[in-house]
């Protein structure tokens, strides 16, 4: 399935479909984030699926192992250091 309809209800609920929930792997009690496209289109997505696409991202820039929190903390420190 990539389509389909619903209708909204009273105070602007709309049910995803489970079809549609089981395929994009949503869950009861998920945060979901909601944005208008360019397109005037209302595009749905999870919180975890989008941490998910980050981490995958960062992924393909960031050798495995990298220590980047702690290069990031130590940037910080001597900053204020600096300071």
């Amino acid at each position: 399935m990539n389509s389909g309809t619903t209708k909204m209800t009273q105070g602007g609920r709309v049910v995803i479909p489970a079809e549609a929930r089981k395929r994009l792997g949503m869950h009861v009690g998920e945060t979901l984030r909601w944005e208008i496209t360019d397109d005037d289109e209302l595009k749905i997505s999870s919180r975890e699926r989008d941490l998910r696409r980050a981490q995958e991202l960062f992924r393909k820039y960031v050798p495995e192992g990298t220590p980047v929190v702690d290069d990031f903390l130590a940037d910080r420190r001597k900053e204020a250091a600096d300071e």
